[in-house]
């Protein structure tokens, strides 16, 4: 049976989209990743697109973009988003994190967002395995000095940044140990032009209790907290 997660990327983009469009009002994103590796004129590859949260900030900067994502649904609205933005340097696909269609040594960014993180919940006994093909993909599609960038929560509600499951503190603990990611921990967070529309969509993708948290301290701009990790390969 698909879990939470699984259902809404299979067939809710749109309140996806109206959630996530509203993250990072502060554009610390784009910010941090221009100073871990600068994005104009590169090759570029994103895993996991979604509805094209990062793509939009990627494409009108990159050279080229190759963007990748497991649901038809989700990628849907990504391509609708680069098509009204006029840009012709993309190219998108559906294919799976862990057997990326792309020809080696082709790119000089893969990046992937909130993405690999579902590998703990998905495969619990075996996770380190899934995850390790994706970053192995990522490291076979860059070329010599090439960059991979991964963002990850590290907490919806939260001021500071902490893992918001045990299960994510050992696969952050992970890239960094066995993998060796550094690491910087960003403020993302939402705002929203209405409460109401902060409990609907909040109640939608991150439950009962955070949205009663969120109504409860009136919070229209709600706080958010992003890993970035990164190598040079």
């Amino acid at each position: 049976m698909p879990d939470h997660f699984q259902t809404i990327y299979a067939s809710k983009a749109d309140q996806y989209e109206a959630l996530v469009r509203r993250e990072d009002y502060e554009g610390n994103i784009l910010k941090t990743l221009q100073g871990i590796r600068p994005l104009a004129g590169i090759d570029a590859v994103e895993f996991g697109a979604g509805t094209g949260r990062l793509t939009l900030m990627l494409a009108p900067l990159v050279k080229s973009l190759r963007v990748f994502e497991g649901s038809q649904h989700m990628l849907d609205v990504a391509i609708g988003k680069l098509k009204a933005s006029g840009l012709t340097n993309w190219q998108a696909q559906v294919a799976d994190n862990r057997d990326i269609p792309a020809e080696s040594a082709s790119a000089d960014l893969a990046i992937q967002g909130w993405s690999f993180g579902h590998f703990c919940g998905w495969y619990r006994d075996s996770w380190r395995i899934e995850a390790g093909k994706a970053i192995a993909e990522m490291q076979r599609l860059l070329r010599p000095g090439g960059t991979i960038i991964m963002l990850e929560t590290m907490g919806t509600g939260r001021e500071t940044p902490f893992p918001p499951t045990a299960d994510l503190a050992e696969f952050y603990a992970w890239l960094e140990g066995t993998h060796g990611f550094q690491n910087v921990n960003i403020r993302t967070d939402y705002k929203f032009d209405l409460l109401t529309e902060a409990e609907q969509l909040t109640r939608f993708f991150f439950g009962d209790a955070l949205a009663d948290e969120v109504v409860r301290k009136n919070w229209v701009i709600l706080p958010e907290c992003t890993g970035v990790w990164w190598k040079t390969v």
